[in-house]
């Protein structure tokens, strides 16, 4: 138990700035990150699946939560986590949590670096006091702009040394002695940023508190009817697939990192999803399985999910008994920790291996986090998989023609492999180039599948080469 204790005060130290940071990253009172952290401790760290990783409002669902805000509205989010928390326990009691392990890893990490890019993007205005573009793309088409009116404005560069000053701390906190490393690096950064504020009364913008009392309502019936939507709809299972896939990943990585019990998928993604549910009648962000926190609790020693249940309730305490602190936080600080964290999303190491061993899945990688940046987040993943669909369909559909001329007797075709309609170009340019003067013997019986467009075409290839020749053409079946 005492190990539990003190792995759930480290914890805890590393979870408050981000769950702050992440609040007010999303567009919404800084409090509601907060709760939940608080709900992902006590709700779902006391239900079965996972006994080690930490739940809690993660960056990779920034992007979509502020776009859901600023399209339905603040008072819409609790309909739309509660649905999609619904969602998450449906699709556990179905059994089908382990499918999420198919899913290409490509796709998953070029949605992880597309919302880092996003993520950066917006919060480099958060880090000179900026308002930030609503798409994307304006985000990124401002930075110029964002550059050259900082450069003017004291104000301005004033936050922007805090950010960046909170970057540098994350960035060398992991070269200090151990002893010091003690102290999480984002609670140090964000604690030396705010002591810097109030030790020279620094112009710089600060977290507005609204106590949690203020934040916390539940969805009324008018929200919960908008469900039904088409827009809605897409957002609440971009909610639920996303923050599934995040988690139960998190969940195959946390298992590497100890030699207790494994994670049980499916009641996993079922914590997960009345952990959201909770969140959705309380109004508070959705919540995932996080990488960082998780790896911090079982560095740190946890030996149960006592750990993570308590952190849950150092938050709460936090939240009940010293809220006018998050007050002092300058904003800047904050963003400064979730570009640090945004910078972690994108795999540039990986991206580079992949690129010398797997181009395709590099490729896979890269059009998803461009998509998600160019359009938003739902439409992104979307155009990833099937992208990951049709490359995984070409490279199972191998085929091989091989035809076979001794000069006199007919010529012989044989088909080999997976024929399919990527592939049927490349066969019927080989068929249509044989003389029609001469009788063909096609062989199908090489094939290990065949689909109906092949099939098809083989067919009115063969009845077309008779009609136009003077001989016809023997077709042998695939077995």
């Amino acid at each position: 138990m005492r190990a539990d204790v003190t792995a759930s005060l480290v914890v805890f130290l590393v979870a408050l700035p981000l769950c702050v940071g992440v609040a007010v990253a999303s567009g919404v009172p800084a409090e509601l990150g907060l709760v939940t952290g608080i709900v992902g401790g006590l709700v779902t760290g006391l239900l079965p699946g996972s006994s080690l990783q930490v739940s809690g409002p993660a960056a990779g669902l920034t992007v979509l939560v502020y776009e859901a805000v600023q399209a339905y509205g603040l008072p819409a989010l609790g309909a739309l986590v509660l649905a999609a928390g619904l969602l998450q326990v449906l699709m556990g009691a179905l059994r089908l949590g382990r499918w999420f392990r198919a899913i290409s890893v490509a796709v998953v990490e070029g949605m992880l670096a597309g919302i880092g890019l996003v993520l950066i993007a917006g919060q480099l205005y958060s880090l000179a006091d900026s308002k930030a573009p609503a798409s994307g793309l304006g985000k990124i088409a401002g930075l110029p702009a964002l550059l050259f009116d900082t450069a003017r404005s004291t104000t301005s560069l004033t936050a922007f040394a805090v950010g960046t000053g909170t970057i540098a701390v994350l960035l060398v906190w992991k070269r200090l002695p151990a002893k010091a490393q003690l102290l999480p690096a984002p609670l140090a950064a964000v604690g030396l940023a705010t002591l810097a504020s109030a030790l020279f009364a620094l112009p710089v913008a600060k977290v507005e508190v609204k106590g949690l009392l203020g934040v916390v309502q539940e969805p009324d019936l008018g929200h919960v009817a908008r469900i039904a939507e088409v827009g809605t709809i897409g957002t609440v299972l971009a909610f639920a697939l996303i923050a599934s896939a995040e988690s139960l990943f998190s969940a195959a990585a946390v298992d590497r990192l100890h030699d207790g019990p494994r994670t049980q998928y499916d009641k996993e993604l079922m914590a997960q999803g009345a952990g959201n549910a909770v969140c959705g009648l309380i109004g508070a962000l959705p919540m995932t399985a996080v990488i960082v926190r998780s790896a911090a609790n079982v560095q740190a020693g946890a030996r149960s999910k006592a750990s993570r249940v308590l952190h849950g309730l150092w938050l709460l305490l936090f939240a009940a008994l010293l809220p006018a602190t998050l007050g002092v936080i300058p904003l800047a600080a904050l963003a400064g920790v979730l570009v640090h964290a945004g910078g972690k999303l994108i795999p540039v190491k990986r991206l580079a291996v992949l690129w010398r061993e797997h181009r395709g899945e590099a490729l896979i990688l890269v059009v998803t986090a461009v998509a998600i940046v160019a359009v938003n987040m739902f439409e992104g993943v979307l155009i990833g998989l099937g992208l990951a669909v049709v490359k995984t369909a070409w490279e199972a559909s191998h085929v091989h023609v091989e035809v076979v001329d001794a000069g006199t007797g007919p010529i012989q075709a044989h088909l080999k492999g997976s024929a399919t309609f990527l592939r049927l170009p490349k066969i019927l340019d080989v068929l249509e180039a044989l003389p029609q003067n001469r009788p063909i013997e096609l062989s199908l019986s090489g094939l290990h599948y065949a689909d109906h467009a092949c099939r098809t075409s083989l067919k009115n290839w063969a009845a077309r080469h008779s009609a136009e020749g003077t001989v016809p053409v023997r077709v042998t079946p695939a077995a």
